[in-house]
């Protein structure tokens, strides 16, 4: 896709409405679909939010999600996407806690791009044998957005369900492939979707697989979880959330000796990553209060079993990359 090709796309919106742009999918969605059903992974990001809040306003019950817990989840966000999407909005959805299954796949592997192939081949798997209890779905949705497109000029297998097999014989439907992230999330507000879903900071598709660094133990997974957990607690009291891109805490596979209640204490450090960008391509490190560093890293130790240290990650891109693995 060429410069002057992305800044056309732009030019054409530049006066753009997120409430037409809903009412124009939705008719174009109708008009696909007719009478047909839908499948859409619903991971609980804003894309697939979107599609599905879109499709769900266009043909309703004939829209089937599935959501796929594979144990790598931020805390919180499974529940989130039942309680969105199946109790408010009334979505057919079907939920899948896989958490066993991949944890078990990941046993021992340290390579953080095994790690990637295990997890997003997998996760295939899984919603192969959910399409195939479905047989007569004839569409796959997907949360497609233009720099996907720009990107890699294919849909990203770690985004969007790519590599099932050819005889489930799917028609594709990508309501969103035209828009920005930016424009993604003024159609979810449009559509009435939660600040905080459609404000969701971006999340690698392996979740905490690759900020849980080395080979995934079940113990550091947790206290991984709880301190990002904290992280982001702090960060929406304090006025940083919509201030930072992202921001999350990495858990290497290393221990130091420390104390706690006058004793040797054992255990991991807990490394914070705040950054902005507007590109992904170059980022700066957020400045922290430091009053609020020492707060942060006075819950975490304190409140999360296996965490003795808070390290802050003062390295900008390049030379570090915004993610550790």
């Amino acid at each position: 896709m060429s410069e002057n090709n992305t800044k056309s796309v732009r030019k054409e919106r530049e006066n753009w409405d997120p409430a037409a742009f809903v009412e124009e999918q939705v008719a174009a969605l109708r008009e696909q679909i007719g009478d047909g059903e839908v499948l859409l992974a619903l991971s609980g990001g804003v894309d697939s939010s979107v599609v599905a809040a879109l499709l769900i306003r266009a043909v309703g019950s004939q829209l089937q999600c599935v959501h796929v817990n594979h144990g790598l989840m931020r805390k919180g966000e499974s529940e989130q996407v039942l309680s969105v999407f199946r109790d408010k909005l009334g979505a057919r959805l079907d939920y899948v806690d896989a958490t066993d299954r991949f944890l078990d796949k990941l046993a021992g592997v340290a390579d953080p791009e095994q790690k990637r192939r295990i997890i997003g081949g997998e996760f295939i798997r899984v919603f192969e044998e959910e399409a195939r209890k479905h047989s007569d779905i004839r569409f796959l949705a997907q949360g497609t957005i233009y720099p996907d497109i720009l990107e890699s000029g294919q849909v990203k297998s770690h985004h969007n369900v790519g590599g099932l097999p050819e005889d489930l014989n799917f028609e594709l439907v990508e309501p969103i492939k035209y828009l920005y992230k930016d424009e993604v999330r003024e159609v979810g507000l449009a559509l009435g979707l939660p600040e905080e879903m459609v404000y969701r900071q971006p999340f690698p598709g392996p979740g905490l697989g690759v900020r849980c660094l080395g080979a995934i133990t079940r113990d550091r997974l947790n206290a991984l979880r709880e301190a990002d957990a904290i992280l982001r607690e702090e960060f929406d009291k304090n006025g940083l959330a919509g201030k930072v891109w992202q921001y999350f805490i990495a858990v290497p596979d290393m221990k130091s000796v420390g104390v706690r209640d006058g004793k040797r204490y054992d255990a991991w450090p807990a490394i914070i990553r705040a950054v902005n960008t507007t590109d992904a391509m170059t980022a700066t490190v957020e400045e922290i209060p430091y009053e609020l560093l020492h707060h942060i890293t006075a819950r975490i130790t304190s409140e999360v079993e296996g965490i003795n240290r808070v390290l802050y990650d003062l390295t900008p891109k390049p030379i570090g990359t915004i993610e550790w693995e």
